[in-house]
């Protein structure tokens, strides 16, 4: 997991700032200290001008997840590239741990090798899989805009939207 703190909305009550839900009250305590003095930035609403239309619908998804699922994505970046392994754009690599007991130690360690990689345990085997760089360089032009589209799909199924209503709810955040 990061050092950092991912963004934390707050509501501004005339005498003090509070996470607006008990999801982002967690997140606080988890990475601020009672009594200490934090700087406060204050971050801008999007514009088309100056973000990534993808990165404006991903946050949003990511501050509007389920909370019983909100846990296992801890910043928008986690979300956008377990989305990435879910809509098929990964790396693989298959570890022969010998048995299911040491394939189970060996998915143990992967989130701590890198905390974006996905295990998946088959028996004796060990599927890492880490998501592709979206990168214009890495992918290419058309399979950017493919795998933009598939973890759009991927993301508006966990939240019980539809795509294009994730572009139109990023689009009036902008």
């Amino acid at each position: 997991m990061s050092d950092h703190a991912p963004p934390i909305p707050c509501n501004w009550d005339g005498e003090a700032f509070a996470p607006v839900s008990q999801r982002f009250a967690k997140l606080a305590d988890k990475f601020f200290i009672i009594g200490e003095i934090y700087a406060m930035v204050v971050e801008q609403p999007r514009s088309g001008k100056s973000h990534n239309h993808q990165f404006a619908w991903l946050q949003d998804a990511w501050m509007n997840l389920p909370e019983d699922i909100a846990h296992l994505y801890p910043s928008d970046e986690h979300l956008r590239k377990r989305a990435l392994i879910e809509a098929g754009y990964y790396h693989e690599l298959a570890v022969d741990a010998g048995s299911r007991a040491a394939a189970l130690r060996v998915a143990a360690a992967v989130p701590v090798l890198n905390e974006f990689a996905l295990a998946i345990i088959e028996g004796p085997m060990v599927l890492v899989r880490t998501p592709k760089s979206q990168s214009m360089r890495a992918m290419g032009a058309k399979q950017f805009y493919e795998s933009k589209a598939a973890i759009m799909r991927v993301i508006a199924d966990m939240l019980s939207v539809t795509p294009a209503e994730l572009k139109k709810n990023a689009g009036s955040a902008a």
